[in-house]
């Protein structure tokens, strides 16, 4: 692996890539497949590309099941993947435990869902973040070093002053003060890249807004990357730089945050948009030729053929049930495109 690179290196250098990466989890044969060739399994993640950036927020945005987390989990190398590869400034990484899985977390670190399920719920807020400093060896070498950091870090997250918080227990803290926490005990590593897996959709709406600006102002004082795990597409626009949309394991669309979400290409997008809630359908006047849902999200044991989304999809042609869509450019913005058949100019000029 290679070294750590400058703190101050340039911005929008690359940090962390996923090229086709895959995910198959085997599903548990039952008896009358023993006597078969047949071999079920549940396709999570397919054939995914993604770059995070320093200085960038990269959003994944899907309904539930659509496999985002796992592709946080696979990028933080918590589960094996079954295909693709994953590049750490730019050199392919595969790590399973010890020394090298440490060496891999300390420069790319999960926030997890749930602030309080990812505490524990026995040891104080001070043994949490120690044991993150101690184990990436930012502790320092004396006691007073060692407490100067646990200061540090409460301060990064504007939990202060840090005293008051130390040796409290996690169910003393409110869900904002506990997600505060845990990105604290992320930052203990000193990463490069953090994978944010909807970091406030366990929380208050009330407070909802203070995590994300906190995180956007650690982006940018820390020149971190972050991948930005939502179901959420409105919060996508506001705190992200790019977004990407997943539907049923795959990406559908991919662009600049302001572009997906006020333009969207994919007819999926489209209907992730329409399902947030929007004071002109309260009062009758939504746009007429908008989506609808027409159905429930596909089995990913026996996804459909083709586009996973067009038995949903009221654009869809017979082509769609067939071919596998590709990354297709929209042109009204650089680098945005949607997999979709919609926008295959060589099939339209026919």
């Amino acid at each position: 692996m290679t070294s750590i690179p400058d703190a101050k290196a340039p911005a929008d250098e690359v940090v962390l890539e996923a090229i086709g990466l895959t995910k198959h989890f085997p599903v548990r044969r039952r008896l009358r497949d023993l006597f078969s060739n047949r071999h079920d399994a549940v396709h999570a993640v397919d054939d995914v590309n993604l770059t995070l950036r320093r200085g960038q927020v990269v959003a994944l945005v899907g309904e539930s099941g659509s496999g985002k987390s796992t592709v946080a989990r696979l990028l933080a190398q918590l589960y094996p993947r079954t295909g693709g590869d994953i590049r750490l400034h730019g050199e392919s990484t595969k790590v399973k435990a010890g020394t090298a899985f440490r060496r891999y977390c300390a420069r790319v670190q999960m926030i997890f869902q749930d602030p309080f399920a990812s505490l524990n719920p026995v040891h104080t807020i001070r043994y949490h973040l120690t044991r993150s400093l101690k184990v990436h060896g930012n502790a320092g070498s004396t006691d007073a070093e060692l407490e100067q950091a646990l200061h540090a870090l409460l301060e990064k997250v504007a939990l202060t002053p840090p005293e008051r918080y130390l040796d409290k227990f996690p169910h003393e803290l409110s869900g904002g003060q506990r997600q505060r926490v845990a990105i604290a005990r992320a930052l203990g590593a000193e990463p490069e890249a953090l994978l944010a897996d909807e970091p406030v959709s366990m929380l208050d709406v009330s407070i909802r807004l203070g995590i994300l600006n906190l995180l956007r102002d650690l982006k940018e004082r820390l020149n971190l990357a972050i991948l930005y795990i939502t179901h959420d597409i409105a919060s996508a626009r506001y705190f992200a730089d790019q977004t990407m949309v997943m539907y049923a394991g795959r990406m559908v669309e991919g662009g600049d945050s302001e572009t997906v979400t006020q333009s969207p290409a994919h007819p999926y997008t489209r209907l992730l948009i329409e399902s947030a809630p929007d004071p002109d359908r309260l009062t009758g006047v939504a746009d007429a030729a908008s989506p609808k849902d027409n159905g429930e999200p596909p089995s990913l044991i026996r996804p459909p053929s083709g586009c996973r989304f067009h038995p949903r999809c009221p654009s869809a042609m017979p082509r769609c049930s067939t071919d596998l869509p590709v990354p297709l450019q929209i042109g009204d913005a650089p680098g945005h495109w949607a997999a979709c058949w919609l926008y295959d100019t060589e099939e339209v000029a026919k």
